[in-house]
């Protein structure tokens, strides 16, 4: 029999004990300095924005006289882009993850796409810019109009969405799909009646994140040419427009100039950070309703 020397295991205990305060220290410092820094900028932001937001502020248009300035412009371009983009990326997003995970053989081809759309996510959106720039805007000569931004962003965020969908989907229990198919359903019901329902609360986790990241990018819209000038409201997806962080990046330039531009700027911030807060509130909302436990 061999004995063990209690000695030797209380030390490799002790040294296990030490080594897990020492990590719950390091992860804690982590998360207060993020939460310090973070604390930090939405004072800066609040206190430099807050008294600048009014109706006036709200339902204005853009102006040149920092005092008479709005946001209304912004606001509606961000919701037409909104529009172009949130149907776009839910069809082909969650329709490439359901041909990816209940049609597509599994092999080379499908590794490869799968692959290719994982590093898709990895990739600078500057560089999406370029390509809604030579696909969009001058191949199919749309111009700068929200048509062309919105299929721009959709291209940036489609990998959130497929690889989300791609997980909820698996995360199905493949009981319920050997069941339905023990009732006599075809593969189609199948997804359309049990997959689908049973995967819905992951796939809307994921088309937040994909949302709430294409209102706030501006790198892509920059390059694409949408300006932050003193334009007519748009009113359909063939129309010029501006969006919330193009308006705040303007401004944010102009503050070196007119230091009252950076509270608009601020006000502008605050009125986006209110915009994602009550989206995804409400795509929370409905993820919840429709969540089941199987």
């Amino acid at each position: 029999m061999k004995y063990v020397d209690a000695d030797q295991v209380q030390k490799k205990m002790g040294s296990r004990l030490l080594t897990n305060r020492i990590t719950k220290i390091i992860f804690l410092l982590s998360t207060l300095i993020g939460l310090v820094v973070l604390v930090m900028l939405f004072y800066r932001v609040i206190a430099d924005g807050l008294g600048w937001i009014n109706l006036d502020f709200i339902t204005g248009k853009l102006s040149t006289d920092p005092g008479r300035a709005g946001i209304m412009g912004a606001i509606l371009g961000t919701v037409w882009l909104m529009v172009v983009v949130a149907p776009v990326t839910m069809f082909l997003g969650i329709g490439t993850a359901i041909y990816l995970e209940e049609y597509a053989t599994k092999g080379r081809l499908q590794s490869f796409i799968q692959t290719n759309i994982a590093n898709l996510a990895g990739v600078p959106s500057i560089v999406f810019g370029i390509l809604g720039l030579t696909v969009f805007v001058r191949t199919m000569g749309l111009g700068n109009i929200v048509l062309a931004g919105g299929l721009t962003m959709s291209l940036l965020v489609l990998p959130i969405v497929v690889v989300a969908s791609q997980e909820a989907l698996r995360a199905v229990p493949q009981y319920l799909r050997e069941a339905s198919y023990g009732l006599g359903a075809t593969k189609w019901q199948t997804i359309k009646k049990v997959v689908l329902p049973a995967a819905i609360p992951g796939i809307l986790t994921g088309v937040i994140l994909a949302l709430s990241r294409a209102v706030g990018e501006t790198a892509p819209l920059t390059v694409i040419g949408i300006p932050a000038l003193l334009i007519p409201f748009p009113d359909t997806i063939f129309d010029k427009f501006t969006v919330l962080p193009i308006q705040i990046y303007y401004w944010t330039l102009d503050s070196a100039l007119v230091a009252e531009y950076a509270n608009l700027a601020a006000a502008t911030i605050i009125i986006l950070l209110v915009i994602l807060l009550i989206m995804n509130s409400i795509a929370v909302i409905i993820r919840n309703k429709f969540q089941k436990r199987y």
